[in-house]
């Protein structure tokens, strides 16, 4: 074995499961997309001004006009688990009351398994399916269906090995999840249909091999949850480095991913090849320099646990400034509705059903239009600070995900396609990319 070539192709894998990466390699796809080197896209900047207005008019509708910054709360899951009614604070006041309260550490552990599958559920669900909540009489879809499915599936011990133990997640419990039950309690049907059932049930699955796997971060009986009692040790004080969440997760759960790609013995995730990179370079770029990190689920449950520490533990949290917009198709689609980003003609086939382009998450158009949302998503953010005349202490990017980007392309995918509410371009999920 050529030892000298282990080891820099060891690192650099090491570096593309980082943080920092992200932003380094999507802001090598923007420099070429300003010289109009893109091979799927057009880039028309100019257009931001549109995204920016229009984030700032949605931001305003929603939460007044004046001093509603302060309102608006962090991009993360426990927005969906909440849709319609306050579900897991009513949770946490009815585990911290009467006579079976547990302690705040439970309380954050029950939570986190809660939050974990919660997460890998989420991946994109279709523009037909449902879901019925029968304690409530109402009915959710896209991401608060599955958010709502997930939680009263936790209630109910559906993740569970211990029978009197049911708000709780362990790896016994996970190897019991079938696609036939996954089906059964998201009420998914033939006149329901589910995208990537099969893809979610594996994640399941493969959550649990890795809780196993890594008695380290989850403990002896393999729980999400447990990563609490290990990361206490990398508190200081009450403020937890980013850095040390995102490595528990990021190597915790490496192994849960579809074989993707696999760089000096270590899988990568949601890493793809970009051909643009190549391109520009003449083919000329050492192995592993076309490749470009997204990390966009093991983000969001960043995003999402990262609220988990701050409200239940009172934990801060140092360095969430690596963090970066998720480039997924809400916030990437905004791009594409307001013009920022044209694909170009016959660059994707179109589906004959929707007359819509799509392709595979795959596909170096996607790859392509990933990157540019991550580095658009900074853009607008400075824009919509700038024109508020805040600082991004005063609104975070988190905070503009989830009033602003996400929100905007949903809503304005629902006034191009009222039909569907879906994006611009159509995904071929399996559910675990997106």
């Amino acid at each position: 074995m050529n030892l000298a070539a282990v080891a820099p192709l060891s690192q650099k894998a090491t570096y593309l499961r980082t943080l920092p990466a992200i932003r380094d390699r999507c802001g090598k796809v923007y420099e070429l997309a300003t010289q109009g080197k893109l091979q799927y896209f057009d880039y028309h900047p100019e257009n931001e001004a549109l995204a920016i207005d229009l984030c700032i008019e949605i931001m305003k509708k929603n939460y007044g006009a004046e001093n509603f910054v302060s309102k608006i709360p962090p991009h993360g899951r426990w927005r969906h688990l909440d849709a319609g009614a306050p579900r897991v604070q009513d949770l946490l006041q009815t585990w911290s009351s009467g006579p079976n309260a547990i302690d705040t550490k439970e309380q954050g552990r029950r939570t986190i398994d809660l939050f974990i599958v919660s997460v890998l559920l989420d991946a994109g669900a279709g523009n037909v399916w449902k879901y019925e909540e029968k304690e409530t009489g109402k009915t959710f879809a896209r991401s608060e269906g599955l958010g709502v499915a997930s939680f009263r599936m936790f209630e109910s011990g559906f993740f569970s090995s211990v029978a009197d133990q049911p708000y709780r997640v362990d790896a016994d419990g996970l190897a019991k999840v079938t696609s036939q039950r996954v089906s059964e309690v998201m009420q998914v049907t033939s006149e329901n249909p589910m995208v990537g059932v099969d893809g979610r049930t594996a994640l399941l699955s493969k959550l649990g091999e890795a809780l196993k796997a890594h008695p380290e971060y989850f403990g002896k009986d393999g729980r999400p949850g447990n990563i609490i009692d290990f990361l206490q040790n990398e508190v200081k004080g009450s403020v937890l480095p980013l850095a040390a969440l995102w490595h528990v997760l990021i190597d915790g759960l490496s192994t849960i991913w579809p074989s993707r790609i696999v760089l000096a013995d270590l899988p990568l995730g949601d890493v793809w090849p970009s051909p643009v990179l190549s391109a520009a370079a003449d083919g000329k770029l050492e192995e592993s320099e076309d490749l470009v990190p997204f990390h966009k689920l093991t983000q969001w449950l960043t995003y999402s646990l990262m609220e988990v520490f701050q409200k239940v533990l009172k934990w801060e949290i140092a360095g969430v400034e690596d963090m970066t917009g998720l480039p997924e198709y809400r916030n990437g689609g905004l791009l594409v509705d307001l013009g920022v980003l044209t694909l170009k003609d016959g660059a994707l086939p179109i589906d004959p059903k929707s007359g819509l382009p799509h392709a595979q998450p795959s596909h170096p158009a996607i790859v392509e239009w990933r990157a540019m949302t991550v580095i658009e998503l900074d853009r607008i953010a400075a824009g919509i600070r700038k024109a508020l005349n805040l600082t991004e202490q005063q609104l975070s990017l988190a905070q503009i995900l989830e009033s602003a980007t996400w929100t905007g392309g949903r809503e304005i995918a629902k006034q191009k396609r009222p039909e569907t509410g879906g994006p611009p371009i159509e995904i071929d999920s399996d559910g675990t990319v997106f």
